[in-house]
């Protein structure tokens, strides 16, 4: 066997397991159940590279036209909507329990405005751009064609298991490709509805599920295909980039980090608790953009560590007995991880505040964590050395706010900046000196819901983007095409290189 091929196997291997090593952490967003560690069945990765063949030839035989792909969007979005009642349950089950409105907002309104976003422009994204080639190619014309790559391989967290799923799918076809989709599999239920939705709307050579485990999905990394998206944590994110690496596979890879909020003096503490609560407990924090820390000025920390009480004990009851639109923890491992953010920072001597109360006993058997605070933590207390991906929210006061610049600037680019501030030079200062995947002002989360505004983080929060446009055109090649005129001066340029012939080439170089 050729050594560069034995090489390239060898690497897919090595890969693999580590892909497979990392989702059995403990301290990773994706970490599987101990249920989904288990060796999956021999014939549950069998299927995969077979799968992908045909998604493959079939899209070769027949890629979908305009008509196709607004037919395939129209019969996703009345399936969908007949469905949603359905999503809900699963999703709550699979949770314990999630909000049904915090359900129907994040994976049901987001898929559906995605797609009549989608059917809306598309016919005008599909047309041929024209492109100027400049006098010295004149008379040649020359256009921008936006062509399918063919089978799109999808990879689905478990924290909006419909929303991450199907906008990355229906974007996809939009642009006129096939898709292979892996569902997490720490939402079972959620899982197999969306298989069966998806069987009932695509044929199975424009639209596969695989569902399985951590094994699976390392297996599932390493095919062969023309685009591959996932999303999840940055230290799976890394094995999934090595896995696809071998096949040259282009990676939209969208991730997490620690997504920053920085309140300035003159923004009102009320409307900042207010906001920030809205974005870090909708869906009990288990939201890659959630605010993952609150950077405000010292002399009104404590003050905000009030209004974000009152904002709990408004939304979910002081004792959360009547807690119905909160959000639990989705599994044991993930609660135990963050109970042990919280026991660390106890064991440091760090304030840890929860901002409502909840029974020892009831906390254990449902995965409920209330909302908890913890002040002025160091880079060397674990919660903020992960991703938090739950309901604790660390709060630092600063003396100046270029001190909260600084910190930000020295760590890794987050996938989400909240700047909150009603002077526009503060603001454009903090814009100048921060880059982060996506940027919402006086407020959380939202930019994500625009489906004008291209999604994607940078560095070790992501790679490429999505959504609308952005989405269309990570999905397909701008194939650039020129047009030769019938007579073009480039047939005499050739040697040999005399007479008019030299003197074009000195006119067309600048030379002498």
């Amino acid at each position: 066997m050729n050594t560069t091929v034995i090489a390239a196997n060898a690497a897919i291997i090595a890969a693999n397991a580590a892909i497979t090593a990392a989702h059995a952490g403990d301290n990773d967003h994706n970490a599987p159940t101990p249920d989904s560690q288990r060796a999956p069945p021999a014939d549950e990765t069998a299927e995969l590279a077979p799968t992908l063949d045909r998604l493959k030839a079939a899209w070769r035989a027949n890629k979908p036209d305009y008509a196709q792909r607004m037919r395939d969007l129209e019969r996703l979005k009345t399936a969908f909507k007949a469905r949603m009642g359905e999503m809900a349950a699963a999703v709550r089950a699979d949770f314990g329990h999630r909000s049904e409105h915090e359900t129907l907002l994040a994976d049901g309104m987001t898929v559906l405005g995605e797609i009549d976003h989608l059917r809306k422009h598309l016919r005008g994204w599909m047309r041929p751009t024209r492109a100027s080639v400049g006098w010295r190619l004149w008379p040649a014309s020359a256009q921008i064609r936006h062509e399918a790559v063919g089978v799109v391989g999808v990879m689905a967290p478990w924290n909006y298991p419909v929303n991450l799923a199907l906008v990355p799918l229906v974007t996809a076809i939009a642009a006129g490709n096939h898709v292979f989709l892996k569902p997490s599999e720490h939402t079972p239920q959620t899982s197999a509805w969306l298989q069966a939705l998806l069987a009932d709307v695509f044929p199975a050579d424009r639209v596969a599920v695989a569902l399985g485990g951590a094994e699976l999905g390392a297996a599932f990394s390493g095919l062969p295909f023309d685009h591959l998206v996932f999303t999840g944590s940055t230290a799976v994110g890394r094995k999934v980039m090595a896995a696809a690496a071998p096949n040259l596979t282009p990676l939209t890879l969208e991730l997490g980090g620690k997504s920053p909020a920085i309140v300035a003096a003159d923004f009102p503490v009320e409307q900042a608790a207010a906001r920030l609560a809205s974005g870090k407990w909708f869906n009990g924090g288990q939201t890659c953009i959630a605010p993952d820390y609150i950077l405000i000025d010292a002399a009104r920390r404590d003050a905000l560590v009030d209004a974000l009480r009152a904002q709990v004990h408004a939304r979910y009851g002081a004792d959360m007995r009547e807690a119905t639109d909160y959000t639990r923890v989705v599994n044991e491992g993930q609660y135990r991880r963050l109970r042990g953010y919280i026991d660390d920072a106890r064991a440091r001597g760090l304030t840890v505040i929860e901002l409502a109360g909840v029974d020892a006993g009831r906390a254990e058997t449902e995965r409920l964590i209330p909302p908890t605070l913890i002040l002025e933590p160091g880079d060397d207390s674990k919660v903020m050395q992960d991703e938090i991906f739950g309901p604790i929210l660390p709060i630092h006061g600063y003396a100046e706010l270029e001190d909260a610049l600084a910190y930000v600037e020295t760590h890794d680019r987050p996938l989400a900046l909240y700047p909150f501030s009603h002077d526009k030079r503060i603001v454009e200062t903090i814009l100048s000196r921060l880059i982060a995947g996506g940027v919402t002002v006086n407020d959380t989360l939202l930019h994500f819901a625009a489906n004008n505004l291209p999604f994607g983080g940078i560095g070790p929060s992501g790679m490429g983007q999505y959504h609308g446009r952005a989405g269309f055109d990570a999905f397909t090649k701008a194939m650039p095409v020129l047009w030769q005129a019938r007579f073009t001066a480039t047939d005499f340029i050739k040697p040999p290189y005399r007479g008019r012939i030299d003197r074009l080439i000195r006119r067309l170089t600048g030379s002498r």
